[in-house]
């Protein structure tokens, strides 16, 4: 367990890509790798069918409530314009980081924050655990250099960047929102905590977080151990709020306010996928399988990573949905995450399904498996259709690139991840530069290294000067973000989307093919061929708004990447502060 100190240095050497790609389970990068998603506070009486995110209307909303000459901290651009009178709100020196024609901080991001009033005064001192008058404590956790598990999967991208380069992008991220966003008179204590545990590793989970707590006492922790939630968990039993979540609604609200998850839950993405099943594919010919399977009435199975308790109920919860759709699922087949035994495996299960006459294979698998389950397949002359879950970066050009083309020439499927754009035009690595005149120097990881920053600064200004985990939650069950193409849309807390209290962000999915052909920019910004095709141009849609009409392989309406942002998406222009 090595700590490193604080903001002003950082871990040098040799550590590659596993940082950036490293959260396989918790799920940080699914959504984070094609940039810019913020989150926009929405307040306590957002609308959730609104397509506008509170605080980037042009004009207040009169709400007939009378106009008040008093206010009191936090608030924003737009609850000063619908609740103050004309006098008390002029006084208010919203100053040039607000835009005050949007409402918004003054970045170049369609998805920016609302801009918060100025703080002067007392701030009320040590409010929390790593919160005094002058200071945020914010430890960023990473993982060790040799973890066998996490270079295996992060082998097929081809990433060498260091943790020192990631400490510096991240470094002058948080200049960036110490310029922009309010922080109510403080300023952020950086700790870098490099782990020496494997992801597995439950023991030397538990007992970093115990040492991060009594030494560093931070407020929040970013990031943690990809496989095991010991780590999670300790942190939530002893108080402290880690950007680290992924779990159940159940597991999540039983440690409330302590742990948050920016993608959707496994339980949520299993909900949207059998809907799309019921819609469009049970009960009919296997069209984009194998000519040798094409004719037959889709036959399902399910291959899942085991990972605990929590994957085996959530295939089971799986058998009992597909069933109650009439899409019985004729095998589900587990593997274990191991180097050594992934291509034995792949060989067991491919011949299993062969046997069974499965035309359809469901994967919720790590982003490495389909790999060996593909060349496996093309080895037994097996060409089934292939549906991709929404799974840990299954959905994404870098990885896809990875398996037999031969076979996910048949793949298809749904996806959290936003139809892809143009990342040297939009995302964090363009931000960066905006804001410091400098290339990012993690130009492959940024993208997977910011999203959990994006939410916890925009619940820190939203929070107010009173820091506390419980403000820092209900913030955070307050944001809604606008409903876009470009980017998932994401909510927390009760909105009614989902039966139970929601700890995870996205909320909707889009659907996509696999092109072989096609030649263009994966999300590491290299170029080559094989590409996702998006179906109408990367349109999303939230559980019961699944369509009926199958277009999987029609190019007719499919994008494969947008050069830059649709007009009504296309973010404001403001002058670089770097000059």
């Amino acid at each position: 367990m090595q700590p490193s100190s604080s903001s002003s240095s950082s871990e040098s050497g040799g550590s590659k890509s596993v940082k950036k790609w490293g959260p396989i389970v918790a799920i940080v990068a699914v959504i984070a790798i094609i940039g810019g998603i913020v989150a926009s506070s929405g307040g306590d009486d957002a609308d959730p069918s609104s397509t506008e995110a509170p605080g980037t209307t042009d004009a207040p909303v009169d709400s007939g409530a009378p106009k008040s000459d008093t206010w009191e901290y936090p608030l924003s651009f737009v609850d000063g314009q619908e609740k103050l009178t004309d006098e008390a709100f002029n006084k208010i020196a919203w100053g040039s980081r607000c835009d005050v024609e949007l409402g918004t901080i003054a970045v170049p991001s369609f998805f920016a924050p609302p801009c918060m009033a100025p703080f002067t005064g007392d701030n009320g001192g040590a409010t929390a655990q790593g919160v005094t008058a002058d200071e945020i404590t914010i430890v960023h956790y990473q993982g060790p250099d040799d973890d066998p598990v996490i270079a295996y999967v992060t082998q097929a991208i081809n990433s060498d960047e260091t943790n020192a380069q990631s400490t510096e992008t991240l470094e002058n991220y948080i200049k960036y929102y110490e310029t922009y966003y309010e922080l109510y008179g403080r300023k952020v204590n950086l700790v870098t905590y490099i782990s020496t545990g494997f992801a597995t590793d439950e023991v030397t989970a538990r007992a970093d977080a115990q040492r991060i707590v009594e030494q560093y006492a931070p407020f929040v922790v970013v990031g943690g151990p990809a496989l095991t939630n010991a780590f999670n968990d300790e942190l939530a039993a002893r108080k402290t709020t880690c950007m680290c979540g992924g779990g159940t609604a159940q597991y999540l609200g039983e440690r409330d306010p302590y742990l948050w998850a920016i993608d959707g839950s496994s339980e949520q993405k299993q909900q949207l996928l059998v809907e799309y099943i019921e819609k469009q594919l049970v009960g009919k010919p296997a069209s984009h399988a194998g000519d040798a399977l094409k004719g037959e009435i889709r036959k399902f199975a399910l291959t899942y990573v085991e990972g605990g308790s929590e994957s085996k109920d959530l295939a089971d919860l799986a058998v009992t949905r597909m069933a109650a759709i009439g899409a019985d699922l004729a095998l589900v087949l587990p593997y274990q995450l191991d180097p050594g035994t992934i291509q034995a495996s792949a060989s067991q299960i491919i011949a299993k399904m062969k046997a069974e006459g499965v035309t359809t294979v469901l994967l919720s698998t790590d982003p490495v498996a389909p790999g060996a389950l593909t060349r496996e397949a093309t080895a037994q002359e097996y060409f089934p259709e292939w549906v991709v879950t929404a799974n840990t970066l299954t959905d994404t050009n870098a990885f896809a690139r990875s398996y037999d083309q031969a076979q996910w020439a048949h793949a298809f499927g749904i996806s959290s991840l936003a139809v892809k754009t143009n990342p040297e035009k939009i995302g964090y690595a363009v931000t960066y530069k905006w804001f410091t005149g400098q290339d990012t120097p993690s130009p492959d990881g940024i993208g997977t290294l910011i999203p959990n920053w994006e939410l916890l600064f925009a619940g820190i200004q939203d929070a107010g000067p009173n820091l506390t985990h419980q403000t820092l939650g209900d913030s955070f069950k307050s944001f809604e973000t606008k409903k876009a193409i470009t980017q998932p849309y994401l909510t927390w807390g009760d909105r009614g989307i989902w039966d139970e209290m929601d700890y995870s962000g996205i909320d909707d999915v889009t659907m996509f093919w696999w092109d072989p052909t096609a030649t263009g920019m994966d999300e590491l910004k290299k170029e080559g061929t094989g590409m996702m095709q998006f179906v109408d141009g990367g349109k999303r849609y939230l559980l019961g708004e699944m369509p009926t009409e199958d277009k999987m392989f029609v190019v007719d309406g499919a994008i494969a990447m947008y050069d830059t942002a649709p007009a009504s998406e296309t973010p404001p222009a403001y002058p670089s502060p770097a000059g």
